[in-house]
């Protein structure tokens, strides 16, 4: 589990392709603390949550599966990437509860500046469209971010100076893409009325 707040960007340093569509991706953790992370620790990258399989100094490196290739983006070779180690019971939720599972990739619409802040509108695939709600939770890129406006399949974020600096947000524009995981509890909630539902008819 994750909260959705960054603690380093780093970047793809390499890219080993291997058969049936897998990969060795080797990432440079930027200003991200190593010094705790084990082999078989997990690390969100842009969202994905991957496990540690090799680590140096200021690197790692995470096996990569062509069904995460299939749904997500972030991996191509220099790409900068928004890292979170994984969440310990002792920690403080910052954000929201953030699982790694990206369930798609958005599209941004349009990115521009309101004074010191921005606004980011991203437009999401339409079976994720329902579980994005005004003043509820989303993660892009693995950040946690409060969704400021819906309509239809896109939503609108502000991004205030502190998580611009402190991510990679600074790359996008339009036509940019992300990955999207959608709040899990509004997930559970479509699941627990759709079972209602189906036991009510009984």
């Amino acid at each position: 589990m994750f909260t959705g707040i960054i603690q380093a960007v780093g970047h793809i340093q390499h890219l080993v392709e291997r058969p049936g569509g897998d990969a060795r991706v080797t990432i440079a953790a930027g200003g991200l603390d190593l010094a705790d992370v084990g082999l078989g620790d997990s690390i969100a990258a842009n969202g994905v949550c991957l496990t540690v399989v090799e680590k140096g100094a200021d690197h790692y490196s995470v096996d990569v599966s062509a069904e995460t290739f299939s749904c997500t983006i972030g991996f191509t070779p220099g790409e900068a990437v928004n890292l979170e180690k994984a969440l310990r019971l002792a920690d403080r939720l910052g954000g929201h509860i953030v699982s790694g599972h990206v369930d798609g990739v958005g599209e941004v619409v349009r990115f521009e500046s309101l004074g010191e802040s921005h606004r980011l509108d991203i437009r999401a695939p339409f079976r994720l469209a329902k579980y994005i709600a005004a003043k509820g939770s989303i993660a892009v890129n693995g950040v946690s971010l409060t969704v400021n406006r819906v309509v239809g399949e896109e939503f609108s974020i502000n991004l205030i100076p502190h998580t611009l600096e402190h991510t990679g947000f600074k790359a996008l524009k339009a036509g940019s893409r992300v990955n999207l995981e959608v709040d899990m509890l509004a997930r559970y909630a479509e699941r627990l009325l759709a079972y209602t539902d189906a036991t009510d008819k009984d």
